[in-house]
């Protein structure tokens, strides 16, 4: 299966227009099966009670885990679609920013897992998610 190369400056112009400008999302590392991004905590991505949302926790994993499945395809004539994400919220953030890192647990040819550990600024676990990403036939 042919893959194109993308490099951050590419990946990161994919946000335009999209949730992940709205919530500040920005990629910050590719790697060999894996991603890292950073989203700010602040009014976009709080909740009533001035926390971290944990809607927002699981839009930065399904981002990080989407963006890394699409990356591992030929775009031309495949795309990576969510069938599945689960999130186990494990800490509060009130401000600052959060960071997430997005590793393949599997890439076949149809289904990839993924796995995206979300931390605060001094490192700590704030969510763990996995997600299923189906790999679909791009409609001519």
């Amino acid at each position: 299966m042919h893959k194109a190369i993308h490099t951050l400056e590419q990946v990161n112009e994919w946000r335009k227009n999209t949730m992940m400008e709205h919530l500040g999302i920005e990629i910050t590392e590719i790697g060999d099966k894996y991603l890292c991004g950073k989203m700010p905590v602040d009014h976009r991505t709080h909740q009533p009670m001035g926390l971290l949302h944990g809607g927002a926790s699981v839009a930065l994993a399904e981002t990080l885990a989407s963006l890394g499945a699409a990356l591992q395809v030929d775009l031309a004539t495949k795309a990576c679609v969510g069938l599945e994400i689960n999130a186990n919220h494990v800490r509060g953030v009130r401000e600052g920013w959060v960071y997430g890192k997005s590793s393949a647990v599997h890439v076949g040819r149809t289904t990839q897992i993924w796995e995206t550990v979300i931390s605060n600024e001094a490192g700590d676990l704030v969510c763990l998610s996995r997600m299923t990403v189906a790999v679909i036939d791009k409609k001519g």
